[in-house]
């Protein structure tokens, strides 16, 4: 059995996505999947392997019958697994059951230093095995909007909005005819998702009014057909982005004399960051960032 997962790349919404703004995320061409062999056993074992995308082991954990750890390269990773696991379990009870040993390999196709999402690809894999609820499976586990589990079963641009803390995903048409001008830049370094939801939660400022301003916003991206009104619009996702969380937007704070627009992606600071322009390639080169992947090469 193999399953595959799409990594995420989120445009617009970061943060606001939890108080009910509409988010604009795509689902990236980089992805995980997922490969089971099976074979009878004596008593129930799980042997998982995961890959990273130069097909080297990173993680390497045994499980028994009831999901104790008797073996692993890495006791935290290993843990995050045996709770998805069982977890899966508890919502299908029949999942991983029988007198079998499984062989379990997962391979990523990009470096999980990216933040395109190793660990919502995981989830939607399982969940695609386990038979069961992806969403449900990320709520008692790693927790989050969900927009990157929505973006790892889809394969076009898609809204995403929390009405009522439940998912609405829609699909999207989402290629500007000027996407030869975006460019995705790794800023090499890695952002903690869940300590920033944390520290998001408690700060204080209007969250109805500035959701409601993210969703128009996100609204107005994806009908613009010029770039000039498409970097527009990033800013101001950017300024009220940045109001809400109390931090200046990136091109404000490190890349000032840049002459596009510069939107963070997802939790600010690191990760991937969306800049216009094809004075990207030369500029972020020359400032040491070596990851810079066109919007077409990218997005599904």
């Amino acid at each position: 059995m193999q399953f595959r997962a799409n990594g995420k790349l989120l445009i617009s919404g970061e943060y606001l996505v939890l108080d009910g703004a509409k988010a604009l995320a795509v689902p990236t061409r980089y992805g995980q999947s997922l490969d089971v062999q099976t074979r009878d056993a004596n008593q129930r074992k799980v042997e998982w392997r995961a890959m990273d995308e130069n097909d080297r082991i990173w993680l390497e954990v045994w499980f028994d019958k009831n999901f104790q750890i008797l073996s692993n390269s890495d006791e935290q990773a290993a843990r995050n697994l045996q709770n998805i696991l069982r977890y899966a379990s508890i919502l299908n009870p029949s999942f991983l059951t029988g007198q079998k040993y499984y062989e379990v390999t997962t391979r990523l196709d990009f470096n999980r230093k990216w933040g395109l999402g190793s660990s919502s690809t995981l989830i939607s894999c399982v969940a695609q095995w386990a038979g069961v609820d992806s969403f449900e499976l990320l709520r008692q586990t790693m927790g989050g909007s969900g927009y990157d589990v929505a973006c790892a079963q889809h394969n076009s641009p898609i809204f995403y909005q929390l009405q009522n803390n439940e998912p609405k995903v829609e699909e999207v048409a989402f290629n500007p005819p000027f996407a030869d001008e975006l460019f995705f830049v790794y800023l090499n370094q890695k952002q903690d998702s869940q300590k920033e939801v944390g520290n998001y939660h408690k700060l204080e400022f209007d969250r109805e009014v500035t959701a409601n301003h993210i969703t128009a916003l996100t609204d107005k991206l994806t009908t613009v057909d010029d770039l000039y009104s498409f970097e527009e619009t990033l800013n101001q996702l950017e300024e009220t982005t940045g109001k809400a969380i109390g931090k200046k937007p990136i091109r404000e704070s490190r890349f000032s004399d840049y002459p596009g627009a510069i939107k963070s992606l997802g939790a600010w600071g690191g990760d991937f960051i969306l800049a216009t322009r094809k004075e990207a390639i030369n500029y972020f080169s020359k400032k040491g960032f070596d990851t810079i992947i066109p919007f077409e090469e990218m997005v599904i």
